[in-house]
Parts: C-alpha cells; sequence; structure tokens
C-alpha cells in the first residue's frame, strides 16, 4: 500500500495509473500547481470509492513543498462527489481552514453535490447555510442542487421553503430549481402545489420547459388526476414544449390508474400526431388500462399489436393482458397467454400466474388453478398469499373444503401467512361442503393468529350456519359480530333471516328484518324473500302479503321464488278467492312495468 511520506496516511485505493501520473508529475508540482489539479480532477470513480485515498494524496501533495490552493481543494471534493464519498468531501472542506485556505462556490458546491449524490439532505442543507459565513454567494446551482438532494429525499416541504427563500437570498429561482422542487411534490403526491409551481413560473417570466412539464404530469398521475395530465399535456404544444414519449407514458399512466381505458388507448393512437414514438412502457399503460376497464379484446389486440411497432412484449405487458382476460372470464384464453410467454421466451412472474389462477377460479375450474399453483416451484416461481388465495378460493367456489383446508395449512409451511382472505375463502369452502362447526372453529381461530374477522369472515360462517340449518347458531354469530367490532351487512342479514326460514323461527326472521332498517342495513328482496318465506311456511299469510305490501312501497322487484312463496302462502290459508284478489299486489311486485 502506498504511504504519503512523513505522513502515515495511506491512499493504496489509488490505481497504478494514477500512482504513475503522481510520480511522473510529483517534481513538476512546486513549478506548475496545475499539473497537481489535473491529477485530482481525473481521479477516477473507483479510487475515490477507497476511503482516505482523495485525503490521503492531498497530504501527498503537502509532502512534496507543493502549496495547496483552493482549486486543489475544489479538484478533490469533486473527485469525492464523483465517487459518493460525501463524508470526504465535507472533510477536505472542513480542512481547508486548518490550512488557510478559504473556500470558493465550486469547492462549496462539490460538497453540496457530494451530499445530494450520497442522499443527505439535510447536510446538503447546512452546507448552503453555512455559505454566507465564509463570504460565499450561494447561486441558483447551490439552492438548485439542494434542492435536488430534498427531491431524493422526499422533503417536499423543505424543497418549498428553500424556493420560497431564494429571491430574498439573491439567487433567483429558474426552470432547474423549480423542476427539482416539483419532484420532491411529486414524490408526496402533492399534486395541488406541483401545479401551483408551474402556474407560478410563467408568473415570473420563466418559461416552463418539457421537464418541468413532465413532473407536473408525473404529479397528476399519482394523485390519480388523470383529467388535469390530459390537460397538461396539451398545453405543452402551446409553450413551445413539445411533449416526448415520456410525457405522453406519464399521462396514459394516469389514465391508466384511474381505469379511463378510453382515453388511454386514444392517446396512445395520437402518438404519431404529437411526434412521439410508442414504447413498451406506452403500450403496457394502455394494455392495463383496458384490464381495469374489462376490455379484454382490446387488450389483446394492443398486445399482438406491438411486434407491427417493432416493440418486444415483456411480462408486464402479458400480464396486462391475462389479467384482462382473468377479468373478462376468459380462463382458456389467459392460460394460451402464459404458455405463450413461454414460447416468446418472456419469463413469467408470480403476478402472470396469479392472474391466469383468478381466472381459472372465476371460470369454476378449481383443478387447473391448483395445478397452475403447483407448477410455479417447478418454474422457480414462490407462490405469495395472492397465489394462495385464488386456489383457495377457487376450490371454495365449488365447496371443495378438504382442498380449500389443505392449502391454508401448506401456506404456512410456504411462508406465506394466511389472511383475511385465505380465511374467508376457507370459509366459504366450508360453509358449501356442508360444515358448519368447521367454518365455525376457522372464525373463532383467527383471533389466535392475529387475524382480525371482518363482514366476509362473519357472512360465511353465517351462510355455513344456515346451509345446515343451524338458525340458532347463525342468530348467535349475528349478535356476537359487534363484540369482534364488526357491523353486519346485508349479505350476513340475509343469511340469518334465511336460516330463520329453514327452522320456521318466524317471528326472528321478521324481528332481523326490522333490525336491518334500524342499523342501515337496507333490506333488499332477499331478506324479504326469506321473511315472506318464515311467514308462509307456517301459515302465517296475513304477514306475508303485508310483507308483499311494503315491497310495492318501497318499489322492490320480487324474484321468482318470493312470488311462488307468497302464491304459496295464499293456497294454503283456506281461502280460494284469496289468490285472485291479491293478483294485482303480486304482478305489481313482480313487474316493474306495472308500476308506470
Amino acid at each position: 500500500m502506498a504511504v504519503c511520506r512523513g505522513s502515515g496516511v495511506p491512499f493504496g485505493g489509488l490505481p497504478e495509473t494514477t500512482m504513475a501520473e503522481v510520480r511522473r508529475f510529483e517534481k513538476r508540482w512546486t513549478a506548475d500547481p496545475k499539473l497537481a489539479t489535473a491529477v485530482l480532477s481525473s481521479l477516477p470513480k473507483d479510487a475515490v470509492l477507497s476511503r482516505g485515498a482523495t485525503a490521503g494524496l492531498l497530504s501527498f501533495m503537502r509532502e512534496g513543498q507543493l502549496e495547496l490552493s483552493v482549486f486543489h481543494y475544489s479538484a478533490a471534493a469533486s473527485a469525492c462527489e464523483k465517487g459518493n464519498q460525501w463524508q470526504q468531501s465535507l472533510d477536505i472542506l472542513s480542512s481547508m481552514s486548518g490550512r488557510k485556505v478559504s473556500p470558493n462556490e465550486i469547492s462549496l458546491n462539490a460538497a453540496i453535490s457530494a451530499c445530494k449524490t450520497g442522499c443527505r439532505w439535510q447536510k446538503a442543507l447546512a452546507q448552503v447555510d453555512q455559505m454566507p459565513r465564509t463570504r460565499v454567494t450561494a447561486d441558483a446551482v447551490s439552492y438548485n442542487t439542494v434542492l435536488s438532494a430534498c427531491e431524493k429525499g422526499g422533503q417536499w416541504q423543505v424543497a418549498l421553503g428553500l424556493l420560497r427563500a431564494m429571491p430574498a437570498r439573491g439567487a433567483q429561482p429558474d426552470r432547474f430549481s423549480y423542476s427539482a422542487a416539483m419532484s420532491a411534490k411529486s414524490r408526496g403526491s402533492q399534486w395541488q402545489l406541483a401545479l401551483r409551481l408551474l402556474g407560478a413560473m410563467s408568473e415570473l417570466q420563466v418559461a416552463p420547459d418539457r421537464v418541468n412539464f413532465n413532473t407536473a404530469i408525473s404529479s397528476c398521475e399519482k394523485g390519480g388526476q388523470w383529467l388535469l395530465a390530459l390537460g397538461l399535456l396539451g398545453q405543452m404544444q402551446a409553450a413551445r414544449a413539445p411533449p416526448s414519449e415520456v410525457s405522453c407514458n406519464a399521462a396514459i399512466s394516469a389514465c391508466e390508474k384511474a381505469g379511463q381505458w378510453l382515453e388511454a388507448v386514444c392517446l396512445l393512437s395520437s402518438f404519431p400526431e404529437l411526434r412521439a414514438t410508442a414504447n413498451t412502457i406506452s403500450c403496457n399503460a394502455a394494455s392495463s388500462a383496458c384490464a381495469k376497464g374489462g376490455q379484454w379484446e382490446l387488450a389483446l389486440h394492443l398486445l399482438s399489436s406491438m411486434a407491427a411497432l417493432s416493440l418486444r412484449a415483456d411480462a408486464i405487458s402479458y400480464n396486462a393482458a391475462i389479467n384482462a382476460c382473468e377479468k373478462g372470464k376468459q380462463w382458456q384464453i389467459a392460460l394460451s397467454l402464459l404458455t405463450g410467454m413461454l414460447l416468446e421466451r418472456v419469463a413469467p412472474d408470480v403476478i402472470s400466474y396469479n392472474a391466469a389462477m383468478s381466472a381459472c377460479e372465476k371460470g369454476g375450474e378449481w383443478q387447473l388453478s391448483l395445478e397452475l399453483l403447483r407448477k410455479m416451484p417447478e418454474m422457480e416461481i414462490r407462490p405469495d398469499a395472492i397465489s394462495y388465495n385464488s386456489a383457495i378460493s377457487a376450490c371454495a367456489s365449488v365447496g371443495q373444503w378438504q382442498q380449500a383446508l389443505s392449502l391454508l395449512g401448506v401456506m404456512s409451511e410456504d411462508r406465506a401467512r394466511p389472511d383475511e382472505v385465505s380465511t374467508s375463502a376457507a370459509i366459504t369452502a366450508c360453509a358449501r361442503g356442508g360444515q358448519w362447526q368447521l367454518a365455525l372453529s376457522l372464525l373463532h381461530e383467527m383471533p389466535r393468529t392475529r387475524l382480525a374477522a371482518n363482514e366476509v369472515c362473519c357472512s360465511a360462517a353465517v351462510s355455513a350456519c344456515e346451509k345446515c340449518s343451524q338458525w340458532a347458531m347463525a342468530v348467535s354469530l349475528l349478535g356476537q359480530m359487534p363484540l369482534l367490532r364488526v357491523l353486519p351487512n346485508e349479505i350476513t342479514y340475509n343469511a340469518a333471516i334465511s336460516a330463520c326460514e329453514k327452522g320456521g323461527q318466524w317471528q326472528l326472521a321478521l324481528q332481523l328484518l326490522q333490525q336491518m332498517a334500524d342499523r342501515r342495513a337496507a333490506p333488499n328482496k332477499i331478506s324479504y324473500s326469506a321473511a315472506i318465506g318464515a311467514c308462509a311456511k307456517v301459515g302465517h299469510w296475513q304477514l306475508a302479503l303485508a310483507l308483499l305490501a311494503t315491497l310495492d312501497e318501497i318499489r322492490l322487484d320480487l324474484d321468482e321464488i318470493g312470488l311462488s312463496t307468497a302464491v304459496s302462502a295464499c293456497e294454503r290459508c283456506g281461502q280460494p278467492g284469496l289468490w285472485a284478489g291479491r293478483r294485482p299486489l303480486l304482478l305489481a311486485c313482480r313487474s316493474p312495468s306495472a308500476r308506470r
């Protein structure tokens, strides 16, 4: 390791090429100090990465009787900035006072830039605040560097305060200042402030450029303001800042996040007019928008058209198309796309498999969903909670409770911790498989596994009791829900009322129907059908018809089952003329057109 003469300071991080330069010019430094500055300025990045190497070289030069000037220190500080050594840069700056060398704007800006590169916005801010003490005026470059450091750290409040303070400190903000401050706000989802800054630029006669507009559009995208993003895109031409691919992609992404598929596709098609070239990001964003809007055919068209644009589809492209097919219940096409990825040498990821599994689940193909889950490890893809949730939900849809419980157990072994979705799906599987005891057991186990019961879990458990004619358990569980900090919803009440209907508990059914209204859970036709059925079963035709009259008053349509139940109540009352007399009311409840 090379050591400075007399000082013992190592600078072994310097490569042999740099050491050769040092030895070559060592004797000439005294006569021509600029040579030393040149060596410091040309330090490669990998040399500076060795902590102390730059400081060691300065010491070596000093031992060689070279009188170091501010230029040498500035070059050394800049070298540290290149090597991401912010602390070394500050140390070099600090050592200048001991050598009676006053820093200038170059050395101070180099130290500030090093702090920015090292993501030390506080240190960068401290340096610019200390500049007046060194009788050096901070210029726009100094402030812009600190603003960029704040942007990297997501400190939009600090950036805004600094931007406002610049004129009073003798530094006029320019477009770079505004861009950095707007970017900081974009990271903080402060799209309103970003737009205000863009407007303030015109007031201060600072012409916004493409970067400023792009930052504002990106801020709107993060804030879900797709309409404003499109508006800004339209303003760019008038401001003589033609939109680029970055501008258009940010606007398409804003539309995608808001599910505005038509606007996203229209914008993509207008790229030639805007003299922008569509890339993979553009197509992926538009395809994702189509997926959110349920436009699976359009998503497939975008995927297939990428080749015509000389664009290679990536995993994101395929995932968007598979996701669109999942939402469109096109499980066959989703599986075909998954296979197509392998043929096109595009590696599927966990998102690809999860979307395909969800498509199979929605299509009732639970066995295919399980097969995809089994294949994931073979593809070196680790299933996550979403993967297992899709498979369990697929099993639940067809009442495969044994498979659902088995998967729930495997999740923990595979380090994919079951969540509320997993448990809800397993409870639903037990409900559809007639396993009400297991459903209740899963619900009661949730607190032990640090899972909070929710409406879905409780509703599934009540439905399990209803399907197995356990009306007492269903009503009891409904009453316990407030203790679990869960408010019953329409689904929960409907399941409990149906359980009472099956058990002939007409009084309880009517109480629950009334309770729904009191607790702001609006009864629907399922609620009334179950209550009418409960009354009809025990021959209370008057109550059944009274409920029918209520249905007509609140303008709810009765389904075929409810109508048949009401007719049966009339037929069993022993009064042959009752059905004929009540027929207009029954027809009114059945047909909305009868009310017009």
